[in-house]
């Protein structure tokens, strides 16, 4: 292999890892002695000095890492300020209906309800706040208990749960008929 390609493979490397990569162990994945692995980390180290780049690498206690420039750290204050756009997808509406009706509720509960997994949908409730874990069930394994927050109310502009709307028997017909319905289309019943 030439210089430049052990070059990327460090970078490559570093770059994933994202933490302190000790000498030795570049060295072990380049099949290198430590010498000419040190000597390919510092011409890395130099080509990302001399460039124009938002991160360099350093070298921590005998380890390598890359990093971030200190002077492009403002920029990362700016980004990570951003608000982030949260969409909530159908399958996210769906879930989080039915742990506002159902609270508290246990994802084997919504998952037994919506017919599929429901664990990424749940986390990802709980990661924009509309949903948090109230506790856990008293059965075996101990389920955890999921409701609504605080942001759920004010994302949909109510003051309690009690001010969700309320289905009639004769629309949770209509819509159980829908349902079934689409089902049997999709299965070419």
């Amino acid at each position: 292999m030439e210089e430049k390609n052990y070059e990327a493979i460090v970078e490559a490397i570093l770059f994933t890892v994202g933490e302190s990569v000790e000498l030795e162990k570049l060295a072990n994945v380049l099949e290198l002695d430590k010498d000419k692995t040190k000597e390919v980390v510092e011409n890395l180290k130099k080509r990302y000095e001399t460039n124009v780049c938002g991160v360099q690498i350093m070298e921590l206690d005998g380890a390598y890492q890359m990093c971030t420039k200190a002077e492009y750290y403002e920029y990362l204050i700016r980004i990570a300020k951003q608000p982030k756009k949260r969409v909530l997808t159908d399958v996210l509406l769906e879930t989080l209906s039915i742990i506002a009706y159902k609270q508290p509720i246990t994802k084997a509960e919504v998952e037994k309800i919506r017919g599929v997994s429901s664990d990424h949908a749940v986390n990802k409730l709980v990661e924009y706040n509309l949903v948090c874990e109230l506790g856990r069930l008293d059965a075996p394994g101990r389920p955890m208990l999921f409701g609504t927050t605080e942001e759920f109310l004010r994302s949909f502009g109510v003051h309690s749960i009690d001010e969700l709307p309320v289905l009639n028997e004769d629309q949770v017909e209509e819509f159980k008929q829908q349902a079934e319905e689409e089902m049997n289309l999709k299965l070419g019943i």
